[in-house]
């Protein structure tokens, strides 16, 4: 009768196990990280009897938590990408929105301006055209600092984020480490080598969480343990130990924040390279940043720049209202906000290195590390990673395109310096003048034709490409068939006594120019022919009307001004670098949303996969459910089979 009632017992005791394992799945279906769990039974040794061995019952081993390590490890892998392609594309697409606005972009506050500026040279004696120039460059310049102020906000929000995303790792890794720490006490306190399912659920989830954030690896430890490790292998979490991470003010740049390790409670973090903290939300952010955000904000800020240099430059050859030749129309970059070389705070020395801008057709839209080895200076190119070594000291002027670099004070081997050429040119551009009367429309020179000459030699109206040696009187021209050259006379010694060209002899149409101011003669001058270049500036001022400089302004709206070729020849106007931008960002853009979508689907397909191996089927667990009912009511049938038999042989016994 025992062993009927054992084996009948055992059954029951199995069954009913099996029973709230099944239960257990039911009730976490939708409990997110939860892995289906089984039994697992044996036969429990047979005993050998005259008719045979005789089986004795059964046991339920375990419960088993169905887990595949490589299912979940690519689950893993494809959804820290999936992370961080969803938090790259969120962010860029906050700066393709507004590049991309009609009305908030920067094309139509450029066109309004030019438009302005033709308004001007159509009429260049007009105060109401002017005072239109006037409130149209305000609000250029309004577009260009709100613009910026849009990437110091998407700026200031990254670095939020990074604040927040690194708090919330390190919430993550506390918990891991704790579980840890629970897992091996009780793997290690189980007299049946059973491991606690529902721990390592808690962990696993844990872990799938914390690789949203950042790219994880893991590493089996004794007693059931997991060392997490983040980006490219540093250690996050060592059995019950957690490394906690910090964000701080770039030593390098102070506009962000990085990330570094907290090696002491006093101790100032150790920086980790962003680069070493690649996948998840947070390598999304710091690539997004370095990638997107700042080419960006450099894009916007070399048309500013250019803008500015070239728009005084032409600005300062014409002449305003009251014979004086131009100022500058936008404020001129001091060296001091725009461009910015930082010094690193971790240098040992007090050198530092200065920048203003030299040819801005030449900048790119990167920002430049220099370093110093002791002798010798390098260059890194931070958008390509591209670095020049070996740039000696008499070099270093030169060594980033577009500016001009000074050193003050001896930099220490070691020390570093950021060069950041346009991030804040469109914080800092302004307009100069405020009265209508300094816009310079007017050239300072005209030119005329002797009212007696015979032949048939006509000039024009005169250019210059320098103020610097105008005429301060009236200069005569006169032709010598012999020599075929024009000779000049004035009372202006720089002018007197010289024959043009100065090389070669006059072809009809040729351009002669001559101490900063050009002119062509065409047709066919007679001998004796006179013509002649007056100055039109100061008491000599006779241009109210004249509007050749403001249409030489005008045109810069379609020159080719800026983003020299390599053979150094400009191969875009303000329109086209800006339009360059637009497409950068719009390609980055659709790229990343492209990507995201794609990667979504290899997650979802993931996930699928993962858990139709670990995940509940509600069907099949409501097929256990009914088999080890049955199975349970069988074994009690059978215990009461037991019983029945025992009372039988009770009451032969009476």
């Amino acid at each position: 009768m025992a062993d009927i009632l054992g084996i009948g017992i055992s059954a029951l005791q199995t069954a009913q196990t099996g029973l709230l394992t099944t239960q257990n799945n039911i009730a976490n279906a939708n409990t997110p990280g939860y892995h289906r769990q089984m039994i697992t039974q044996t036969q429990l040794l047979s005993q050998l009897t005259g008719a045979g061995y005789v089986g004795s019952g059964v046991q339920a081993n375990g419960i088993q938590r169905i887990y595949s390590q490589f299912l979940d490890k690519q689950l893993l892998s494809v959804g820290t990408q999936n992370s961080y392609l969803q938090t790259y594309s969120q962010q860029v697409g906050q700066i393709d929105n507004f590049l991309a606005d009609p009305n908030a972009g920067l094309s139509p506050a450029l066109q309004s301006f030019f438009s302005a500026v033709q308004d001007v040279a159509a009429n260049p004696s007009s105060v109401p055209s002017r005072q239109a120039l006037l409130s149209n460059a305000n609000a250029l310049i309004g577009r260009f600092t709100s613009m910026q102020s849009r990437f110091n906000d998407i700026r200031n929000g990254i670095n939020q984020q990074l604040q927040s995303t690194v708090s919330s790792i390190n919430s993550y890794s506390k918990q891991i480490a704790a579980l840890n720490d629970q897992i091996a006490l009780a793997t290690g306190v189980a007299d049946n080598g059973q491991a606690p399912n529902d721990l390592l659920d808690q962990r696993d989830q844990l872990i799938s969480q914390l690789n949203q954030l950042v790219k994880v690896s893991t590493v089996s430890g004794s007693n059931g343990e997991l060392n997490v490790f983040i980006g490219q292998g540093q250690p996050l979490v060592v059995g019950n130990r957690a490394t906690e991470l910090a964000t701080m003010q770039s030593p390098e740049d102070p506009d962000n924040l990085v990330v570094g390790y907290k090696t002491s409670s006093t101790a100032t973090p150790r920086e980790i390279a962003s680069n070493l903290l690649n996948g998840g939300s947070l390598g999304g952010l710091l690539d997004f940043r370095s990638q997107s955000l700042d080419p960006a904000q450099n894009a916007l800020g070399r048309v500013a720049a250019g803008l500015v240099q070239t728009f005084n430059a032409q600005h300062a050859l014409g002449v305003d209202l009251n014979g004086t030749i131009g100022n500058n129309f936008f404020n001129a970059f001091s060296g001091t906000t725009a461009p910015v070389v930082q010094a690193n705070a971790l240098n040992t020395s007090t050198a530092s290195i200065s920048a203003v801008y030299a040819n801005t057709a030449n900048l790119t839209s990167s920002n430049y590390r220099i370093s110093f080895d002791g002798t010798n200076y390098s260059l890194t190119d931070l958008s390509t990673n591209q670095v020049t070594t070996g740039i000696p000291p008499a070099n270093l002027s030169t060594a980033v395109p577009g500016l001009t670099l000074t050193v003050s004070g001896s930099p220490a081997a070691g020390d570093s310096f950021l060069v950041l050429p346009t991030r804040y040119a469109s914080r800092d551009i302004g307009v100069s003048i405020s009265n209508v009367t300094e816009i310079a429309a007017a050239l300072p020179v005209t030119t005329g034709t002797g009212t007696a000459n015979t032949g048939t030699g006509v000039i024009s109206a005169g250019d210059v490409t320098s103020t610097s040696t105008l005429p301060t009187a009236a200069v005569t021209m006169t032709y010598n068939s012999a020599t075929q050259k024009f000779d000049l006379t004035s009372t202006d010694p720089a002018w007197n006594g010289v024959s043009v060209p100065t090389t070669g002899t006059y072809t009809s149409g040729s351009t002669i120019s001559i101490n900063g101011v050009s002119f062509s003669v065409t047709g066919a001058p007679a001998n004796g022919d006179i013509f002649t270049l007056n100055p039109n500036y100061g008491s000599s001022f006779t241009g109210d009307a004249d509007n050749r400089n403001a249409m030489k302004l005008g045109a810069l709206v379609s020159t080719p001004t800026m983003i020299n070729n390599a053979s150094g020849a400009p191969t875009a106007s303000y329109q086209d670098a800006y339009s360059q931008l637009v497409s950068f960002i719009g390609n980055q853009a659709n790229e990343m949303n492209v990507k995201s979508s794609a990667q979504q689907t290899l997650l979802d397909q993931a996930t699928q996969t993962q858990q139709s191996f670990s995940g509940v089927n509600l069907d099949e667990e409501a097929a256990n459910l009914v088999r080890y009912q049955y199975a349970y009511q069988a074994a009690a049938k059978s215990i009461q089979t037991a019983q029945t038999v025992f009372q039988t042989l009770l009451s032969l016994g009476g």
